[in-house]
């Protein structure tokens, strides 16, 4: 009787070894504790108790999980159960591990939801593509919101065009609202140019210093590579002071300034930038200076000065030649004071010589 409650007690010790040796709870510091608590000394009442301790160890630990889960996701999952946004408590549990932030994700979901967005895992705004988003660097708060206010104002814009927008760098919820209300542009711009008005000249010569306010509206359609701000007021700036220079006179321009305007519109200025021009309007247009007649004074001034020059070039010229002739004349008469000199020494010569003979007739020889 002894021997065969030996042999059951150690049966039962190799048994619980065995199984809790292919555990995890085997292999770990809780488990081996229980296998020295089942040595084979130990009564046949403990082994007994060894399956309903492992099992205990075992509830224990998958409740304290489930617990810790619960305290971190259960109200977030909560919300995106009882608002339907199809967020599972496994995926909350995937956010936290991936460092993306849940809260985030359920309330981009709800909101999507409840304003009647496709939020379906195939072709909606799932939680992956949020989360995706979310790790590529992009603002998903403001995407959604974005897309909400295009759903609601009738735009065209689903979760992958605006999603490109934002990783672009755009602002796509501050696209949306200036394609729905539109926006006013200053050509020019004072912050950016420090200038108040755009100086242009009309063919008489006469300043028109001109203001205008370029209303646009956001073109969705080249958000991606379309120019910016700068481009339209530079294109505006360029063509309203063409039409103006193309202007007979400055008159025509001040009787009719909206001819400026609609010149201006057609050209097509806004193609290939992220806006469409809705309307230019002059909003300020003073006379300046007459450009045209001071340049004309201008350059009557430097002739007249080129022609004091000149003729102070002509006069020093004139001066010169003056001066050289004298030096001349008083070289020709130096010349025959010295050729008179010479006569006498000639007449003497000839007297010396008998070389001087009367030339009407012989003269009387004396005895």
């Amino acid at each position: 009787m002894f021997c065969w409650q030996s042999d059951l007690v150690g049966n039962s010790w190799v048994l619980g070894q065995s199984v809790l040796g292919q555990s995890a709870l085997g292999q770990s510091a809780l488990g081996h504790w229980v296998l020295g608590l089942l040595g084979p000394e130990d009564n046949s009442g403990l082994v007994k108790m060894a399956p309903v301790v492992i099992g205990a160890v075992l509830l224990f630990f998958v409740l304290g999980i489930i617990l810790i889960v619960f305290y971190s996701y259960g109200s977030i999952w909560f919300q995106a159960y009882m608002s339907e946004a199809d967020v599972s408590l496994v995926s909350l549990v995937g956010m936290g591990f991936r460092q993306v932030n849940p809260r985030m994700i359920v309330k981009a979901k709800v909101m999507a939801k409840q304003s009647g967005l496709d939020i379906g895992r195939r072709a909606g705004m799932s939680t992956n593509r949020l989360e995706a988003h979310c790790l590529a660097g992009g603002n998903v708060m403001g995407v959604i919101s974005a897309i909400i206010a295009a759903h609601r104002a009738g735009l065209d814009l689903d979760f992958d065009r605006a999603a490109a927008i934002d990783l672009a760098g755009r602002d796509v919820l501050d696209a949306v609202r200036t394609s729905v209300l539109p926006k006013v542009i200053e050509c020019p711009d004072p912050q950016r140019s420090g200038k108040a008005t755009l100086s242009a000249i009309a063919k008489n010569g006469v300043e028109l210093r001109v203001r205008a306010r370029v209303t646009v509206r956001t073109n969705l359609d080249q958000l991606i590579g379309g120019a910016t701000e700068e481009t339209i007021i530079a294109r505006v700036g360029e063509s309203m002071i063409s039409s103006i220079g193309s202007s007979a006179t400055h008159f025509e321009v001040l009787e009719n300034p909206d001819r400026i305007s609609r010149a201006v519109l057609d050209r097509g200025l806004d193609a290939h930038t992220a806006f469409r021009i809705v309307s230019i309007d002059i909003a300020d247009i003073d006379v300046g200076e007459n450009i045209g007649a001071r340049l004309q004074a201008d350059q009557a001034e430097a002739d007249t000065r080129v022609a004091r020059a000149r003729a102070e070039q002509r006069r020093a010229e004139a001066v010169a030649h003056e001066q050289e002739m004298k030096a001349k004349v008083a070289e020709n008469r130096s010349q025959l004071v010295l050729a008179e000199a010479e006569v006498p020494l000639a007449m003497a010569e000839a007297f010396r010589g008998g070389h001087l003979e009367a030339t009407h007739g012989a003269l009387p020889k004396t005895s």
